[in-house]
């Protein structure tokens, strides 16, 4: 597989097929990583005193019905950021699997349209690959945890070789997620025969893969993650420095500064997040029908 036609091949597709920064954008709703879902577990039911204070304004008898609409609008933003991510990721995979077969233009309706019956199949593996890590950080915590209530000096021990191991085995799950949601889209898979295909192309070029991921993962979206999100540390500047100079009756108008410059900066941030993403998941996509050329003998049509 040749890298530097891969990855010019993924900007030539994204820079003149324009409608996939839409997907980009919208896969941005699944969040920064998009491999697999984030489990937080709150235990404490301590009220911020902020929350107190707004909750006062209301009647009582009103409190419950206050916080049920709040938690019905998160629960609503929660279920269209997945809906939108997803679609947005298996719409930047059709589009480039269009391309690739010839395909000159590529409308938004038709992407969309033809990402919906792919949707359930991708969030279940998202969603499976997500809880088997989740367990599996919990396998290896517990004994930490038990090791750390007997000697401090030993659970260091203990876990020095597990860091080492989990930022490599981080590239390799993202490798087989990204190359597992290509495989159900292009070959029309269930998610166990996705993962399964996924798991032989990484077996077989596992050298190729793993420089792919450094590429993608490190070279071109942390860095470019990196430089997308440094004008946010300059629009807080305003408020960190009226907090940190104590300068109480600048806050208000630091706050505003900030909060103005966010809202201008936004939809920039958004485009280039779009972009960033559509060309990444393009990029795989690429590296998934390379790694696999027989597959695509059969003239199958992604249209």
């Amino acid at each position: 597989m040749n890298f530097g036609e891969v990855l010019s091949r993924a900007w030539h597709i994204i820079w003149k097929h324009k409608v996939l920064w839409i997907f980009g954008i919208m896969s941005g709703c699944a969040g920064s990583s998009g491999s697999a879902p984030n489990f937080q577990f709150s235990y404490s039911m301590d009220v911020p005193p902020q929350i107190e204070l707004y909750l006062e304004q209301f009647p009582r008898e009103q409190i419950p019905l206050v916080i049920s609409i709040a938690v019905l609008v998160i629960l609503i933003l929660v279920i269209a950021s997945i809906f939108f991510g997803t679609i947005g990721r298996i719409g930047i995979i059709r589009g480039t699997l269009q391309v690739e077969q010839a395909t000159t233009h590529l409308t938004f309706s038709e992407l969309f349209r033809g990402s919906l019956p792919y949707f359930w199949r991708v969030f279940a593996l998202v969603l499976f690959v997500g809880i088997t890590i989740f367990l599996g950080l919990l396998v290896i915590m517990i004994p930490t945890i038990l090791v750390t209530a007997i000697t401090f000096g030993l659970a260091l021990i203990c876990l020095l070789p597990l860091l080492c191991l989990i930022i490599p085995l981080a590239w390799l799950v993202e490798a087989l997620v990204e190359l597992s949601i290509v495989s159900i889209v292009a070959d029309d898979l269930g998610v166990i025969a996705g993962l399964q295909r996924a798991w032989n192309i990484i077996r077989n070029n596992f050298g190729l893969v793993i420089l792919m991921a450094l590429i993608l993962l490190l070279g071109i979206g942390l860095i470019g993650g990196l430089i997308i999100g440094g004008p946010l540390l300059l629009i807080l500047t305003p408020v960190l420095t009226a907090i940190l100079t104590n300068a109480q009756n600048m806050f208000a108008l630091a706050a505003m500064v900030s909060v103005l410059c966010l809202v201008v900066y936004l939809p920039v941030m958004l485009v280039l997040n779009g972009i960033l993403r559509s060309y990444v998941n393009t990029a795989w996509t690429l590296t998934y029908l390379r790694l696999t050329p027989t597959l695509m003998e059969g003239g199958r049509s992604f249209k």
